[in-house]
């Protein structure tokens, strides 16, 4: 007889795991998570920068953040489980003047909502990141509350909250069909055979359109390959954890150890699932920019890189609710680069949808699969 279940969760990075704790927590019944590697958080979480903020362009974006951001930074005191969290800020660096006009806009919604951010002069950035390149600053932004943690480490705590709490976890299972009969969720075949479930968490970070077009379901989510480098010590490195971004080409950097990690997406921003390092990218246009921004780095050398994937979707917003005209299969695909930040509250807010009908945490009826048919896009401007 096939194993059963009352949800499979579809993934096992930061989303996979919140969602299967908040759901064991919320009355789902068995839940079980069914991740392909041998390990959690062996896929974009544990590939990601670890940044939160509350500092976005859209205003769901940030209710996301004000929901999500305080389940990060009061994890230990709330659960009891070791967390490493820096609320250094993130500060953001503008070198256009149409962009700059974007941002101030942005701090303008930020405070309506009652988020801490400031406007800077280039000479109160400079001061806030000693060593930072001032040529054609317009200004910055600074989100106080802003911050960097552990995405591997939230992964593993929701794991042994969701463990406790009952749901199972199965490692090397790579689900390769969402199983549909009559429009109504039955299952997931896998390798290993079928699993019955009524419900079906799609998680799946960068893979989530190959798995939801083995339901019938097409998902605007293209997976976009981006750098991360990590430096030794060096003179002029950062002395606070402040993640700093350059705006015009999304470079950011971050204190690392005794250096910096830093990244940065290529322009172009070509589909790919390749996450072998491009050196060429690295040479000619990252580390360049690098030094650009940052010219204390001219005398760091780079002790490690890797690729990771972010999930991009037309509007940078992700997808969040149940995939129309299919009854069970549930969606919280195509963060943006975003999903670590903001999986807490997901995980919430599908066990809310899955178990009580509706979410009531954040409105995210805006944030529906429909929303790309109907042409009701909403825009993130700031995508770090």
């Amino acid at each position: 007889m096939s194993p059963t279940a009352d949800v499979v969760v579809v993934g096992g990075g930061v989303v996979g795991a919140s969602a299967a704790y908040h759901l064991a927590t919320a009355g789902a019944g068995r839940v079980v998570v069914l991740e392909r590697a041998d390990h959690l958080a062996a896929g974009s979480t544990g590939a990601c920068a670890g940044g939160f903020r509350y500092q976005f362009s859209s205003e769901v974006n940030v209710r996301l953040s004000q929901a999500s951001v305080p389940m990060i930074t009061g994890f230990t005191e709330e659960h009891g489980l070791p967390l490493d969290v820096a609320e250094d800020g993130y500060l953001f660096l503008v070198r256009n003047e149409d962009l700059w006009r974007g941002f101030v806009a942005a701090n303008d919604l930020h405070r309506s909502l009652g988020i801490e951010a400031e406007v800077l002069t280039p000479e109160e950035a400079v001061r806030l990141a000693p060593g930072i390149s001032t040529e054609g600053l317009v200004g910055a932004t600074f989100g106080v509350r802003d911050g960097i943690a552990d995405p591997s480490g939230l992964t593993q705590a929701y794991a042994t909250l969701a463990r406790a709490a009952g749901a199972s976890i199965e490692l090397d299972v790579e689900v390769a069909e969402v199983v549909v009969e009559d429009d109504r969720v039955v299952g997931v075949a896998t390798a290993a055979g079928r699993w019955d479930s009524p419900v079906v968490v799609n998680a799946a970070g960068p893979w989530a359109g190959v798995l939801a077009s083995t339901a019938g379901v097409e998902l605007p989510i293209d997976p976009i390959p981006r750098h991360v480098l990590v430096t030794g010590a060096f003179d002029g490195v950062p002395e606070r954890r402040t993640l700093v971004i350059d705006a015009v080409t999304s470079f950011y950097f971050h204190r690392e150890g005794a250096g910096v990690l830093m990244g940065m997406g290529s322009p172009d921003e070509r589909p790919s699932f390749e996450t072998t390092p491009d050196e060429a990218f690295v040479a000619e246009e990252l580390l360049p920019t690098a030094l650009s921004v940052f010219p204390p780095l001219e005398t760091a050398s780079i002790e490690h890189s890797w690729v990771g994937l972010y999930e991009m979707t037309p509007d940078r917003h992700p997808i969040i609710g149940r995939a129309p005209g299919l009854e069970g299969f549930y969606l919280a695909n195509g963060f943006s680069g975003h999903g670590f930040q903001h999986a807490p509250v997901v995980g919430k807010l599908l066990a809310e949808l899955i178990v009580d009908g509706e979410a009531r945490t954040v409105d995210i009826s805006s944030l529906g699969l429909e929303r790309f048919e109907a042409g009701d896009l909403i825009r993130e401007r700031h995508v770090v």
